[in-house]
């Protein structure tokens, strides 16, 4: 599997403080199965972004856990005015792998009125923005119909792998839920924190996926679109987005169209 959201890098964010620690969080991937993970430190006001040292710590766990996984490198980029204005001049400095990806994850305070125009913005520089773990966002739940404009539109949507199993309480593993059979997300991922208060519950996403949706579901979530991303390639065909998502005055050869392919599902 592969995980492009987890906070292993020691010492920079609220993830892991010291080097062992990091080293248990890359066992506990491991032995969920996970082989490519992705690194992705905040980007924020409260954390200053690093990327000299986040591969310098990156290449130290690599070498220590001998080959075992395959670390990439992001982060977990908060959609503050500076943080975007940095991201349309530089659109590879806070991408997964430096490709076109990028996690984006909205303030606590709710969000902006120009939030639309922001996205679109990111887009023309030619990051696809990866909306991070939208299901725990109150703003998102209470309104999803932003959340349907933006998929519309050509974001893609990661919910946690604690969502789907309720770590995160039933109302955010509804909502994953409702989301995922609409065809609204693209990605699960473990936003993993901590081998003790945040662990990566990877497998278990997995299997809750496979039981209510079935192995073509899971593999997409968990294998094909975030490896898509993590190699940076375009993704593979997505299935039509359901319910309330508005039809695109573009038709169905609008702006999704035009990132990755539609199937029926």
């Amino acid at each position: 599997m592969f995980d492009v959201h987890c906070h292993l890098l020691y010492g920079l964010d609220d993830g892991p403080k010291t080097r062992e620690e990091s080293l248990a969080l890359a066992e506990a991937q491991i032995s969920e199965g996970v082989t490519h993970l992705v690194a992705t430190p905040h980007a924020s006001y409260k954390y200053s972004f690093q990327p000299a040292t986040n591969r310098e710590r990156r290449d130290e766990l690599e070498s220590a856990l001998n080959g075992r996984i395959t670390i990439g490198l992001g982060c977990d980029m908060h959609l503050s005015f500076e943080n975007v204005e940095t991201a349309k001049e530089d659109p590879r400095k806070f991408a997964i792998n430096r490709g076109r990806y990028m996690l984006v994850e909205f303030a606590d305070t709710g969000i902006p009125r120009q939030m639309d125009d922001t996205l679109f913005q990111l887009r023309l520089a030619g990051i696809v923005p990866i909306i991070t773990h939208p299901e725990r966002f109150p703003m998102l739940i209470s309104d999803a119909e932003h959340l349907g404009d933006w998929v519309r539109q050509g974001c893609l949507v990661q919910v946690t792998a604690g969502s789907l199993t309720g770590g995160f309480g039933e109302q955010a593993r509804n909502i994953s839920r409702r989301w995922i059979a609409a065809g609204w997300v693209h990605l699960l991922a473990s936003d993993a924190h901590s081998v003790k208060w945040r662990p990566p519950s990877m497998k278990a996403g997995y299997a809750a996926l496979y039981k209510e949706f079935g192995k073509e579901t899971a593999d997409r979530l968990c294998i094909e679109n975030p490896g898509a991303i993590f190699f940076d390639r375009a993704m593979p065909e997505q299935p039509e987005p359901r319910e309330n998502l508005k039809a695109s005055k573009r038709g169905r050869s609008g702006i999704l169209s035009s990132l990755f392919g539609k199937k029926s599902s």
